[in-house]
This record gives C-alpha cells, sequence and structure tokens, in this order.
C-alpha cells in the first residue's frame, strides 16, 4: 500500500471515530440506567425479572440499530449531540415501558397506574426537545429525524399493545402501532412508497395526538368503553394520515418520467 496515503486517509476518519466513540458512551451510560431503572421497579412494584430481560432486550434492539444507523453516513457530524441523547432517553423510556408488555396485567390502579401515565407523558413531552436541540447545536440529520420516527413508531406500538392487554380496546387497536411497519413492508413490495414526503405538521401533529390518546386510555379513571371511543377516533385518524401521504406518493410515481406513458 502507498504509505502517502495514511496521512490523508486519517483525518478522514477523525470525524466518524469520534461520532463513534461518543455513541458508544452515551449507548452503554443510558443501558446502565435502564438496568438500574428496571431494578428499582422490581424493589418498589415486584414486577419481576421477566420485566427486566424484556426492558435490557428492547433497548439492546434498539441501541443495535441506533448503532448501524450511525454507520450508514446519514449523520456527518463528528458529535453525537444532545438531540440524539434526549431520543435515546426516550428509546430507554420506552424500553422500561415495553417491559411491561406480555405480562398479563390489568389496567394498573393507584398510585402505579398514575406512575405509568406519568412516566409516559415525561416520554412523550421529551419528544418536543430533540429537533429543537438539534437545530440549535447544528447537528440536525436524517440519522436524528429517523432516530426520532422509529421511537415514536416503537413507543405508539408499545402504548397499543398496553392498552389491549388493560382490557381498554379490542386487539385492533395494534393496528395504531403496526401502522408504520405495514407501511415500510409495503414500500418493499412497491418501492414508490420509499419516496420523499414534504415536511408536514399535519403529520406531526397525528403522531402526538395519537400517543397522547393511548397514554389517556390507560388512565386509571378512564373507563373501558371511553378508552375504546378514544382509541378508534384517534386510529381514524392515523388511517387518514396515512392515506393522504400514499395517495401524494401515488401521484408523485404516476408523475415521474419512469412511469410516464
Amino acid at each position: 500500500m502507498n504509505p502517502t496515503l495514511a496521512p490523508d486517509h486519517a483525518p478522514a476518519d477523525a470525524p466518524a471515530r469520534a461520532l463513534r466513540r461518543e455513541a458508544a458512551r452515551a449507548l452503554l451510560a443510558v443501558g446502565l440506567l435502564l438496568a438500574a431503572a428496571t431494578a428499582a421497579l422490581d424493589a418498589v412494584f415486584g414486577l419481576g425479572a421477566d420485566h427486566v430481560l424484556k426492558a435490557l432486550a428492547a433497548y439492546s434492539i434498539g441501541a443495535l440499530l441506533v448503532w448501524r444507523g450511525l454507520a450508514g453516513g446519514a449523520h456527518p457530524h463528528a458529535r453525537f449531540g444532545a438531540a440524539n441523547r434526549v431520543t435515546l432517553l426516550r428509546l430507554a423510556g420506552m424500553a422500561l415501558v415495553a417491559g411491561l408488555v406480555g405480562d398479563g396485567l390489568p389496567l394498573a390502579q393507584g398510585p402505579a397506574g398514575w406512575a405509568l401515565i406519568g412516566f409516559a407523558t415525561l416520554i412523550a413531552v421529551l419528544d418536543l426537545l430533540d429537533g429543537h436541540l438539534a437545530r440549535r447545536e447544528g447537528l440536525a440529520s436524517r440519522f436524528g429525524a429517523r432516530f426520532d420516527m422509529e421511537t415514536d413508531a416503537a413507543f405508539t406500538l408499545v402504548l397499543s399493545a398496553l392498552v389491549w392487554q388493560a382490557g381498554q380496546a379490542g386487539p385492533w387497536v395494534l393496528a395504531s402501532g403496526l401502522m408504520r411497519y405495514a407501511f415500510v413492508a409495503a414500500a418493499a413490495l412497491w418501492p414508490w412508497l420509499n419516496g420523499p414526503l414534504p415536511p408536514s405538521k399535519r403529520r406531526q401533529t397525528v403522531c402526538v395526538v395519537q400517543i397522547t390518546a393511548l397514554i389517556v386510555c390507560l388512565g386509571p379513571i378512564v373507563p373501558a368503553p371511553l378508552a375504546t371511543a378514544i382509541a378508534a377516533l384517534s386510529l381514524l385518524l392515523l388511517t387518514a394520515s396515512f392515506a393522504v401521504d400514499v395517495r401524494y406518493l401515488a401521484r408523485q410515481h404516476r408523475a415521474s418520467p419512469e412511469t410516464a406513458p
């Protein structure tokens, strides 16, 4: 190998190495924080080892996807940034709540129920910070936007599973959490669904409404009939939003030179 290439190659890799180091530290620190939180919840509420294992497994899967996403060059900065750290905390919070899925627990009552509502609300509120922080630091990226979106999607799926598990709505409520993944699967069959979508306040608002509605459905004082109505209305709103996006992408596909007659 020509040794003169080494000095030029090293500086080019330096930002990527710095990014990986910072991201690795953040992933490890938040993982340790999650482990401590699951242990504390087990001690207070007696959730058991299953909750700990499920929460850590959910976080580990998310952390692996984050690491792979950074390797693709979609975050062209040397710093991981505060915005991605906030999203990482949201990922850990989602994993903590995901540990409750599959336990067959009824709707939580009393302090435990309100603690769940408060914690889920905190995760949702943190979503207001990451985009602002990314823009303020000048570290906005395709990776950060995708990380935020996928964390929202996973959180929605977890909440919808808990609403069903609590008996607040039927299994159809899972469609709220599965719709994003169904869209991704459909794009594998019809690649035009991978086309770019313009920024949309409507899309952001519907996401907030969907998550808020599912959190409300888990409220200890919310009767099942009311929760069912809230979940159904929010699902209809989400379905309409996806329909608008699919219609836009279909029009773009028909208008593209490749598909023009």
